[in-house]
């Protein structure tokens, strides 16, 4: 999750938000903090896109579909990659369990190999699968994410995964919020990660020093604005949302390039930074 993104899979707000009258109609249903700017989300996904093409070669785009909402725009979490494929997954968020299907149309027509997908009772977010290195894999239990996804998802790695870590979360603000394990933990090189420790099990945090990972600690406001999302680009290399000028710093000073935008209405406002803004398919 650290390495060269040579292919990435987004949705542009066009197709996401479709305008400011739908934003009007659905923020609230799909537990928006406030109501979207949509021509403002526009502006700043553009801004976003700027950063990611002097970096990344291939970007896929999804289209619109009426079978999906606003949450569509975080095209991160209907999908994990494997070295093999993609597996499809089911939210445990109702409201975005048809983006999976949308989702697997799309790779087909693409042609990107599909591995598996999530069956019965089964649901899992892509939010909430941290691959650690290209054989060890974090898993986030939580309200997204339950153990029949994990005893799924494992039988369809097993074949790519040395290791795999369950990582239990905590209630923190209910069920009805988003608590990923990857709210608390972005990558940035092999050896470095942005954390926030106070939602971290003790065994995990551990786990992570041991493995020689440096954490940058991101105090509580930054973490409130995502500050604990970072998509990393390349090692070293990454890109989060503006106004976290302390986890910024201490990026800076651990060696890394830092870009930023400004992302109220694209990423504050749905929960959603750039990571969730990014699925990620190929990294060299």
């Amino acid at each position: 999750m650290y390495n060269k993104l040579h292919t990435v899979i987004v949705k542009h707000p066009k197709e996401a938000f479709v305008s400011q009258e739908h934003l009007s109609k659905e923020w609230k249903t799909f537990n928006f903090i406030e109501e979207p700017d949509f021509a403002e989300a526009l502006n700043e996904y553009e801004q976003f896109l700027d950063i990611l093409r002097k970096h990344v070669e291939r970007i896929e785009f999804l289209p619109a579909s009426e079978s999906v909402g606003l949450d569509s725009i975080y095209a991160h979490d209907p999908v994990k990659f494997t070295p093999k494929g993609a597996i499809l997954l089911r939210s445990g968020k109702t409201l975005r369990q048809p983006e999976a299907a949308a989702y697997k149309r799309f790779l087909e027509e693409k042609n990107i190999p599909i591995v598996g997908e999530l069956t019965g009772s089964a649901v899992a977010d892509g939010g909430d699968l941290v691959w650690l290195d290209d054989r060890t894999l974090a898993i986030g239990r939580g309200y997204r994410t339950n153990d029949e996804a994990i005893r799924q998802i494992k039988e369809m790695t097993k074949g790519v995964v040395d290791e795999y870590i369950v990582v239990p979360l905590p209630h923190d603000q209910g069920e009805a919020e988003c608590l990923h394990l990857m709210s608390i933990i972005s990558l940035v090189d092999a050896d470095l990660a942005v954390v926030h420790s106070r939602l971290m099990p003790v065994f995990f945090r551990q786990s992570l020093i041991e493995r020689g990972i440096q954490l940058i600690e991101v105090p509580e406001a930054e973490y409130q604005n995502l500050g604990c999302n970072v998509l990393a680009l390349a090692p070293r290399v990454c890109v989060m949302l503006s106004e976290n000028p302390y986890t910024k710093q201490q990026l800076i000073e651990a060696g890394a390039t830092v870009y930023e935008y400004k992302g109220r209405e694209i990423s504050y406002l749905g929960t959603g930074g750039p990571t969730c803004l990014t699925c990620p398919v190929i990294r060299v």
